[in-house]
């Protein structure tokens, strides 16, 4: 049988390895500073243009939109499909979360959770996240991020590059925080983030730095790049864009896929993930805002034992704030899903803290 478990981190882990784990990185303002500096990039006007806005039933209103993130290298501008979901008749203005997809995944497939914030009087808003959706030019699935991933490995040293593995859709999402700022029906001082499996990741490096977003949930997400590689459990992570492993393994002269590979391709294409911009460090930047992280003891993707190590950090970081009880943690002895239990306690969590 399933088991849920509300778990206070330090019971499992001695509070002498989370000291020993978050000595290794910068201190929080210092991360902080450096990964903007690190993602920054030239603000474009948002230039929003709305495609569509019909009733949808159920008291609802859909609306489909997109708008400029940045301008690229070649001179193109790049837009972010979005969809959003709120109340027919409302007053005021109503707090927003932001739903995030996984790999292969896009915004339309958020809709159903979304439905459920909307009925607890909170506006739902999805994007497709980089080489996704309706920004994957057609293809299927994650087969246009993976093609990213490639052509960024492939990327010549000192050569402008994307980084399509996360980084960009952080950009994407400050930038979709500062379009909700502009809309008169969302409470801009009252805004969620959740994601689900590469949409999770999201949380823990876009809102762990921007204040704007109030409440997070990662979920199947919290991790530890480094931990999965010095402990030889590098494999979900990796076959999750396993053409551009396969690509790194061949140039690197490497007979398979093993540790070298993965740690010279993520060094390249979210450089930092491995230091100071990892997970355990990352979620110490939360420290004070509600965050619930929803995991899976089984998760081959987000090993355990990573993932043990992250939670630890964030628990002594609220520990050191005094906002401990601003902090859950809840997992199930699963692999790399969400529970119904999990997903009803994130929408109750979003329900408690938007306000």
């Amino acid at each position: 049988m399933r088991r849920l478990f509300i778990i206070c981190i330090l019971a499992l882990v001695p509070q002498f390895l989370c000291a020993q784990e978050t000595a290794k990185y910068a201190p929080p303002a210092q991360v902080k500073a450096s990964f903007k500096k690190m993602l920054d990039r030239p603000i474009v006007p948002l230039d929003v243009k709305i495609t569509l806005s019909k009733a949808i039933g159920d008291g609802m209103v859909l609306e489909q939109l997109s708008f400029a993130s940045e301008k690229k290298a070649d001179g193109t501008i790049e837009r972010v499909p979005t969809v959003i979901l709120r109340p027919e008749k409302m007053t005021g203005k109503l707090p927003a979360v932001i739903v995030l997809h996984g790999t292969g995944g896009n915004k339309d497939g958020q809709i159903g959770f979304m439905k459920e914030l909307v009925k607890r009087n909170i506006i739902g808003v999805a994007i497709d996240a980089r080489y996704h959706g309706g920004r994957a030019g057609g293809a299927k699935g994650a087969a246009a991020y993976n093609d990213a991933i490639t052509k960024a490995w492939l990327t010549k040293s000192g050569t402008a590059m994307e980084h399509p593995f996360y980084y960009d859709t952080v950009w994407d999402l400050w930038r979709l925080a500062d379009y909700l700022e502009t809309r008169p029906d969302v409470d801009a001082k009252n805004l969620g983030m959740i994601g689900f499996s590469m949409g999770g990741i999201q949380p823990w490096l876009a809102a762990a730095v921007d204040e704007r977003i109030k409440v997070a949930v990662p979920a199947i997400a919290v991790q530890s790049f480094r931990w999965s590689l010095e402990n030889d459990q590098w494999q979900g992570r990796a076959n999750t864009i396993k053409t551009a492993h396969t690509q790194a393994a061949k140039d690197l002269g490497e007979p398979a896929i093993n540790q070298k590979v993965c740690r010279a391709l993520w060094t390249k294409i979210i450089p930092g993930i491995l230091d100071d911009y990892d997970c355990p460090s990352m979620l110490r930047l939360f420290a004070g805002r509600p965050l619930l992280i929803v995991s899976g003891t089984k998760d081959g993707n987000c090993p355990y034992g990573g993932a043990k190590i992250a939670i630890a950090a964030a628990e002594q970081a609220y520990k050191d704030a005094g906002a401990s009880d601003r902090l859950s943690v809840l997992i199930e002895d699963v692999g790399h899903t969400v529970t119904a239990k999990q997903r009803a306690a994130a929408l109750d969590w979003f329900a408690k803290w938007l306000k």
